[in-house]
């Protein structure tokens, strides 16, 4: 079969337009060659797309059918100029980043969303995993750059840089004893069982001898809800939708706790591509003060 995407063109402006000379006019075309290209069309496919028994630009059944391949068709072929329109303009085709799971979701959300419309040819890769996970998938080269909590030294492996931060604080069980105090001090907090983010080369706050240890915040959400204890959350792990209404934030004015960092990591020496760089400067903006809301009781 010998048609051509113009052909293709001035068949579907023809059936929206709903006759010849419309369509002609729509494309700057005389009608004639607009009756000819599709006539061309009917040929090389076989089969008669309009009634021509009609007065109007008549689709038959046949038409019908072949209307939706056909804008498929050039919806797949203006997709593919995009593409090439990208690339040559020296965006990347490929990327594959890793996200700290406990990252505010409105924030990677948003993220998300407006790398989509900016950069709409990327092949985009997403891996999620706990902070330790995410910097070993770019330690793997599975990602070239993570997005993560700042736990402590990285290594020499990496370069990183600083994005901004979420304030943390105590929680428990809404029907945790700590939850009917007004004050807590440190000597209440030792008296229950503290649950604690588990990293290699970190130490956290260990406040109760009594400590289970686990490596995500979502597990440890979970622990509190349940009641086996108590934690420092950051507040949007706290705030999230399944915790919202079973964990209590409990004042503690002899504990001051410091914002939680959240850092880019990628490859010590490695360059970092347009779209990577622009990845780095949106998520500092969206992690700026006031820039993310939390969620509401």
């Amino acid at each position: 079969m010998q048609w051509t995407l113009d052909q293709l063109r001035q068949f579907v402006a023809a059936a929206e337009a709903g006759s010849f000379s419309a369509a002609a006019r729509g494309l700057g075309r005389a009608q004639s060659a607009v009756s000819t290209s599709v006539g061309l069309l009917e040929a090389d496919l076989g089969v008669e797309l309009f009634d021509r028994s009609r007065r109007n630009a008549t689709l038959t059944p046949v038409g019908e059918v072949m209307l939706q391949e056909a804008r498929e068709l050039l919806r797949q072929a203006g997709g593919l100029d995009q593409r090439a329109l990208s690339f040559a303009a020296g965006q990347d085709a490929r990327l594959s980043i890793a996200l700290d799971e406990a990252l505010p979701y409105q924030v990677l959300g948003a993220l998300v969303l407006e790398l989509a419309a900016r950069f709409p040819a990327l092949e985009l890769t997403q891996l999620n995993g706990t902070a330790t996970e995410v910097a070993d998938y770019v330690l793997q080269g599975r990602a070239s750059v993570a997005f993560h909590f700042d736990r402590g030294d990285p290594g020499s492996a990496f370069a990183h840089r600083y994005l901004g931060n979420v304030e943390q604080a105590v929680f428990v069980a809404s029907g945790h004893p700590l939850a009917a105090l007004a004050e807590v001090t440190r000597s209440d907090l030792a008296r229950y069982r503290q649950l604690v983010m588990q990293m290699e080369g970190v130490d956290d706050v260990v406040l109760s001898p009594a400590v289970w240890r686990t490596d995500s915040f979502y597990s440890i959400a979970g622990m509190v809800a349940d009641g086996l204890g108590w934690a420092i959350l950051p507040l949007n792990i706290a705030e999230y939708e399944s915790f919202r209404t079973t964990l209590t934030r409990v004042p503690c004015a002899g504990l001051s706790l410091p914002m939680l960092s959240v850092r880019t990591l990628w490859l010590q020496g490695a360059s970092l591509s347009a779209t990577e760089a622009w990845l780095q400067q949106r998520m500092g903006q969206l992690l700026g003060p006031g820039s993310w809301r939390r969620p509401g009781p």
